[in-house]
């Protein structure tokens, strides 16, 4: 799938973790902003617009990280 054209990149710490945001214009004129945790675990969030899809991302980045760290601590325990 091809994501648009990069149109901004952004940093976001999270628990004094830095994640990398990427901002991509679809040729459809809608926005996507992506986070890559790791080669198969992506988040995505979409957009009308910049602004939205970042404060978008900047809500829910939080929530998707603390969801990876809950996972990951059930699976040490189990």
């Amino acid at each position: 799938m091809d994501p648009g054209i990069l149109i901004h990149t952004a940093e976001l710490t999270i628990d004094g973790r830095p994640y990398e945001v990427t901002v991509y214009l679809r040729s459809d004129g809608s926005h996507i902003a992506r986070t890559i945790f790791s080669p198969g675990d992506v988040i995505i969030h979409d957009g009308p617009s910049l602004e939205e899809v970042l404060a978008k991302h900047q809500r829910l980045l939080p929530l998707a990280v603390d969801s990876r760290l809950m996972l990951s601590e059930l699976r040490c325990s189990a």
